[in-house]
C-alpha cells in the first residue's frame, strides 16, 4: 500500500468516467497521488465508480467490488469506497451485504467523499477535471438525467428529471480543455436531443454544438446518444455546414416493429424511424450512424425479430451494437411484463442480429480499400499505429490500423490511405 495513494476504477459508461475524473481533480488539488483504472492497485485507498444499468453491469459491479473488499480483508487496503449508479440504486442492500466498504455514495453524492477523507471540496475547481483519456480527446457531459419514459429503462430512476448544463458552463469547460490539448470533444448525456428544453423551453442542441464548433483548435466534435422522437433537425444544417463537426450521430433506436416500439414506449412509429433515417441521409449524404438495438423484450415475436432483421439489412448501419432484454425492477417491464423469453432465445436472437451486422460492416469498410481518409493517431502498438477516422468514436467503435513506415506521433492528424477490411477495423499506409 502506498500511502496518500487513491486507486479509481470506473466502471460503464463515458458519463461515469467525466464524474471520476471530477472527484480525481478534487483529490489530486487535495495532496493525494490518484491513479485510474491501473491493472495492478497500489494505493492505500480505493473508489469504485459502479454501473447499475442492466444486469451484466449490475454484476460486473458487485464482482470488482466483492475483489476490492477481500483485499481489504487481507490488509491490502485501508479504506474502500463505492460511488455511481449502482450505489444510488442500492445502496441500502449493498452495505448490508458488503460491510468491508467504508462508506456508499449516490451518483451525485460523491463530493461527501471529500470530506468523509478529512479534506475540503474546492468549489472553485467544480467544473474541472483530470483528464483519464488520452489527452488529445475528452467527454463532454451538457447534462444529467432523462425525462423519457422507455419501458425497459432504470436509468430514469437512477439519474432523475433531465437537467441541462447552460451553454456558458459549457462552453468555458470546452475552451479549458481545447487550451489544454483536446483536440476532440465527444458529447455525451443521457439524450443529447432533448438538451436546453428545461432550460429554455426549446431544443438548443445545434446552437450549442454551433457554439462550440467556433473554438479554435477543436478539430473533431463528436454527438453520442440521441433520441429518434422529436429529433431536432437543423442540427443537420451544423453538421453540413461545420467542418470540425463529425458526420456521425450515435442514436439508440432499440427495434423498429410497431408491435415492439409500442410495448417499449419509444414514442415513434416504423415509418417515422425510416422517414428519419432517411432524411438523416438525404441532407448528410456521408453520414455514419451508430445505433443499438434491444431483443428479447417482451412481447418480442419471431415475427417482430424478423422484421428487425430485414429492417438491418435494408437500412445497412454503418455502426451496430445489440444487447438483450435485462428484467429490472421498478421499470415500466419490470411492473407490467413477465420476463418470458428464455436467456437462450434472447442470446440466439443477438448472434443472430450481431452476424448480420458484422457481414454489412465489412461490406462498408471494403468499400473504402483505396480511398484516403484524415486519422487521428490514439497510440502506438508493436505493429502498428492505432487511429480512428471521423467515423469511428473512441472504444465503442473500429480502429484503423496504420503500418509504420513512418513515425507518428499519437494526438495528431495524419492522412491515411486504406489497403484493406476486416468486419470492424481497416488498415492503412501513411500517405
Amino acid at each position: 500500500m502506498i500511502k496518500n495513494k487513491i486507486d479509481i476504477i470506473t466502471l460503464g459508461c463515458s458519463k461515469n468516467l467525466v464524474d471520476s475524473e471530477l472527484l480525481m481533480r478534487q483529490l489530486v488539488a487535495n495532496g493525494y497521488t490518484v491513479d485510474h483504472d491501473s491493472e495492478k492497485p497500489k494505493g492505500e485507498i480505493a473508489v469504485i465508480n459502479t454501473c447499475g444499468f442492466i444486469g451484466d453491469a449490475k454484476e460486473e459491479s458487485v464482482n470488482t467490488i466483492l475483489s476490492f473488499a477481500e483485499a481489504k480483508k487481507n490488509k491490502k487496503l485501508r479504506k474502500l469506497f463505492v460511488m455511481g449508479c449502482l450505489s444510488e440504486r442500492y445502496k441500502e442492500e449493498l452495505a448490508a451485504e458488503i460491510p468491508e466498504v467504508d462508506a456508499f455514495y449516490g451518483k451525485f453524492a460523491w463530493k461527501n467523499l471529500i470530506a468523509d477523507l478529512g479534506k475540503s471540496y474546492k468549489q472553485e475547481l467544480s467544473h474541472e477535471r483530470r483528464i483519464a483519456t488520452p489527452r488529445h480527446y475528452a467527454f463532454l457531459k451538457i447534462s444529467e438525467g432523462c425525462n423519457r419514459s422507455c419501458s425497459y429503462c432504470a436509468i430514469p430512476l437512477i439519474t432523475g428529471k433531465y437537467k441541462s448544463r447552460p451553454m456558458e458552463e459549457i462552453e468555458e469547460e470546452a475552451r479549458r480543455l481545447v487550451a489544454s490539448g483536446v483536440k476532440e470533444l465527444q458529447f455525451i448525456a443521457q439524450d443529447l436531443t432533448y438538451y436546453g428544453l428545461d432550460l429554455y423551453q426549446s431544443m438548443k442542441l445545434p446552437e450549442l454544438v454551433e457554439r462550440i464548433s467556433d473554438i479554435e483548435g477543436l478539430e473533431w466534435i463528436r454527438l453520442h446518444y440521441a433520441y429518434p422522437a422529436h429529433f431536432p433537425y437543423d442540427l443537420l444544417r451544423v453538421m453540413r455546414e461545420r467542418p470540425n463537426v463529425c458526420n456521425y450521430l450515435d442514436i439508440a433506436l432499440q427495434h423498429i416493429s410497431d408491435n415492439m416500439l409500442k410495448i417499449m414506449r419509444r414514442n415513434i412509429s416504423r415509418q417515422e424511424t425510416i422517414d428519419l433515417i432517411k432524411r438523416f441521409r438525404d441532407e448528410v449524404p456521408n453520414i455514419h450512424l451508430r445505433t443499438t438495438m434491444m431483443v428479447g423484450h417482451p412481447g418480442e415475436t419471431e415475427k417482430d425479430f424478423n422484421e428487425l432483421i430485414d429492417f438491418v439489412n435494408d437500412m445497412r448501419f454503418e455502426r451496430l451494437g445489440a444487447f438483450p432484454y435485462s428484467h429490472e425492477e421498478d421499470t415500466y417491464s419490470g411492473e407490467h411484463y413477465a420476463d418470458n423469453i428464455p436467456a437462450s432465445v434472447k442470446q440466439e436472437r443477438m448472434d443472430v442480429l450481431m452476424a448480420v451486422q458484422e457481414h454489412i460492416s465489412l461490406s462498408i469498410n471494403e468499400s473504402k480499400i483505396g480511398k484516403t481518409s484524415k486519422v487521428i493517431i490514439d497510440r502506438e502498438e508493436e505493429d502498428y499505429y492505432i487511429g480512428r477516422t471521423e467515423f469511428d468514436s473512441p472504444e465503442v467503435d473500429g480502429e484503423v490500423l496504420v503500418g509504420k513506415e513512418k513515425k507518428l506521433k499519437p494526438g495528431n492528424f495524419y492522412s491515411v490511405k486504406i489497403t484493406s477490411a476486416q468486419a470492424f477495423d481497416l488498415y492503412a499506409n501513411i500517405e
